[in-house]
């Protein structure tokens, strides 16, 4: 691969267009000189493949401050341009080893069936820019200009470590016989460190534990002289910034159906449609296929039968929570053979130190290249210049109380498996009603 300085004409308006810049008029160019866009993105894809193959399966990337080894997670089509004859622009997402994804700029020259890469340049990782460009005035070339270390908070995202106290609160509703409730208990792993500091109660409980996921739960037996009754849990909570991880091969539940999460028929239709030709490529391509597809064609939005996690009701409404958005890209992905796994518990407020949370959050994982791979669906909807982030990316300031679905413990509901759980389950003769329960929070100091 060559790499060389460059400058550059009015003919790269495209490419400015594409990163952000302003835009300028060019030059028309005559319909048989054009070079179709689908022809620039195998163009590129050709030349990343034949690269990878020569370089023990992983795609060199090297420019004035990086020498990485990659893999390619997608093509960015939106931003393929022509830049004058035969000169070509593309964007590019690869994943290097430790699975940061970074935003890589292409630059080419040739006719198709044989482009050659003239410039490689790292624009962004993870979804955080380097530079912008930027004009000048007098002869219209445009150069790269650095940025300062950009800042996610403001868009609810705690990167390297956050520190909190988190409060667990809940309130026996009226009782007018005998009842039975389920609560979470946050366990500690890689990337979370959960220490209970106290559990203040009049109630009797016991820890049950939910075999297939690894959850602990507390339970409750409970009558008619409890009603009104609390319980507060505080946790100290220290937690770092998740990314991907390895681990073995996972269980084959991963792939499989659960109630609210039907793998197969429709959903195995929708996901092959989605990806295309992908459907040829790694589970890596394929995932963030699905992750696009799913921005792409659903609203965050509140209505309805939401927040049951249900993917047949996101299917058909397009509309749903977290839950919904994360329940349909598990059940898109095992429906191509790609593991996945769902998880929920509670973001942290990162604009301010202490208060309540609004609810519960969830999130999910795939598994692909011997790792799992977090991603934020329904936060990556809602703010758009984090979809890069939250492809790989948990932040901080979380807790998981929880993982999975439909999960069986002993003594266990009547009604049967728990479809998930974050705030308490509390049953009445096989009905489950609604405790009165909220979280809060309390960051430690300097985090």
């Amino acid at each position: 691969m060559k790499y060389y300085q460059f400058s550059w004409i009015i003919g790269l308006t495209v490419l400015v267009m594409a990163c952000g810049a302003p835009q300028e008029e060019k030059e028309e160019k005559s319909p048989s000189s054009r070079i179709e866009i689908s022809e620039i993105e195998e163009g590129i894809k050709a030349f990343i493949a034949e690269k990878t193959a020569e370089n023990q399966g992983f795609f060199p990337v090297k420019d004035e401050n990086h020498d990485l080894r990659m893999k390619l997670v997608r093509v960015h089509t939106e931003y393929l341009s022509n830049l004058g004859p035969e000169e070509h622009f593309a964007c590019v997402d690869l994943v290097d080893e430790s699975g940061d994804v970074y935003d890589v700029d292409f630059f080419m020259k040739g006719k198709p069936g044989n482009m050659t890469v003239t410039q490689t340049t790292v624009h962004k990782l993870n979804g955080k820019p380097f530079y912008s460009w930027k004009q000048n005035k007098e002869d219209k070339t445009w150069y790269r200009v650095a940025l300062e270390h950009s800042n996610n908070s403001l868009l609810g995202v705690v990167e390297g470590t956050d520190s909190f106290e988190f409060y667990y609160h809940v309130q026996i509703p009226p009782l007018t016989e005998k009842a039975e409730m389920w609560i979470p208990v946050p366990q500690s792993d890689e990337f979370q460190s959960v220490n209970l500091m106290t559990l203040k109660t009049e109630l009797k409980s016991k820890e049950v534990t939910e075999k297939t996921y690894g959850n602990s739960l507390l339970h409750f037996e409970l009558g008619p002289e409890d009603s009104g009754k609390e319980i507060d849990i505080t946790y100290q909570v220290n937690r770092r910034e998740k990314g991907p991880y390895e681990a073995p091969t996972p269980d084959p539940v991963f792939l499989s159906s659960n109630k609210l999460m039907p793998t197969g028929g429709r959903f195995e239709e929708i996901a092959k449609e989605a990806l295309g030709e992908k459907i040829k490529e790694s589970h890596l391509v394929q995932a963030r296929a699905l992750y696009d597809y799913i921005i792409d064609n659903m609203r965050y939005m509140k209505f309805g039968d939401y927040g049951r996690g249900d993917s047949n009701y996101a299917c058909d409404s397009k509309t749903g929570n977290c839950s919904e958005f994360h329940s349909y890209f598990i059940s898109l992905a095992r429906s191509v053979g790609i593991p996945a796994r769902f998880a929920i518990g509670a973001s942290i407020p990162s604009d301010r130190n202490e208060g309540g949370i609004d609810g519960y959050h969830c999130w999910a994982e795939f598994y692909a290249d011997g790792k799992w791979w977090p991603v934020d669906i329904s936060e990556a909807n809602k703010y758009t210049a984090l979809a890069t982030y939250y492809f790989g990316r948990h932040p901080a300031n979380r807790i998981e109380l929880s993982r999975g679905r439909d999960l069986e413990v002993n003594p266990g509901p009547d009604a049967g498996p728990i479809n998930f759980i974050a705030f308490p389950y509390l049953e009445v003769e096989g009905k489950e009603i609604k405790a009165i329960s909220n979280f809060s929070f309390t960051r430690k100091s300097g985090s």
